[in-house]
């Protein structure tokens, strides 16, 4: 495998330089990491000195603008395929990784052609397990998982939606896929293209997940694993909620609302294949 052939990027706003300095580090531990871009939505460019952690690596991009996740990684994205990376790694300001993983990833990619994007297991920093693998989402899951009544049926509920009967170890293609470290192979774009800058925050990865597995394996990978500093902003931020439901709704407009037929086919398949017996 020829070294090299990833690139990375990180949306920052406002974050800390402890924080990213974290994040930058962990997947610089990789030798395959080409390019790693910095896309800054800050109002101030303060952040430009992370790029003296590796200025043969690193290629910071400030917008003097928020732009949004999406749009914001978009631009990297473009660079990565004008330079004919193979591989791009998607990450947030708050991950942290121990050890390596991506040589693990990117082997198992190169072995397994029809495998569009991938993520790892990922952790909270008390080693617990966050459930960010998901069915296809309706407005009913989404209202469900905010009130979290009634309880035993949300429980129940949860547990399929957030296909949390996966025990670790085991590798299985699921429709939506987290976008805080997500393992992209470059075809899967020039396919189905980007992410849809449409999306300021929010389900822009729900929307990219399930755009990619109409196409190929979109896969959890948990042998191995990243620590992910979760923060749910949008149960505790007003502005974050209002952004939240303002990305629903235009989810919910592009794909279909409780009449989204392709969504049920999907997740039966998925249900199916995990030995769940009612559908969701």
């Amino acid at each position: 495998m020829a070294n090299r052939t990833l690139s990375v990027s990180l949306v920052m706003y406002c974050n800390s330089i402890e924080e990213l300095t974290i994040a930058i580090k962990s997947v610089l531990k990789s030798n395959l990491v080409g390019k790693v871009y910095l896309i800054d939505n800050s109002p101030e460019d303060s952040l430009k000195v992370l790029k003296k952690i590796d200025n043969s690596r690193i290629e910071y991009f400030f917008q003097n603008n928020n732009l949004g996740f999406g749009k914001a990684h978009n631009i990297a994205i473009n660079n990565a395929l004008s330079l004919n990376y193979k591989y791009h790694l998607v990450i947030n300001p708050d991950i942290s990784v121990e050890e390596d993983i991506l040589s693990s990833m990117i082997k198992f990619m190169e072995n397994n052609s029809d495998v569009g994007m991938m993520m790892p297991q990922i952790l909270n920093y008390d080693g617990s397990i966050q459930y960010l693998p998901k069915l296809l989402p309706t407005p009913w899951s989404l209202i469900i998982r905010k009130l979290k009544l009634p309880f035993l049926f949300y429980s129940k509920y949860i547990n399929k939606y957030e296909l949390r009967e996966f025990h670790k170890g085991t590798i299985i293609n699921v429709p939506v896929i987290s976008g805080c470290f997500t393992l992209f192979n470059m075809k899967a774009f020039n396919k189905v293209g980007l992410y849809d800058d449409r999306f300021f925050m929010y389900f822009e990865d729900w929307d990219l997940s399930r755009r990619i597995h109409a196409h190929y394996k979109s896969l959890y990978y948990p042998l191995v694993s990243v620590n992910h500093g979760y923060k749910s902003g949008a149960n505790s931020n007003p502005r974050l909620f209002k952004i939240f439901i303002q990305s629903a709704i235009k989810y919910f407009n592009k794909w279909g609302w409780f009449f989204d037929v392709k969504s049920r086919i999907i997740n039966k398949k998925i249900l199916k294949k995990i030995n769940f017996n009612r559908n969701i």
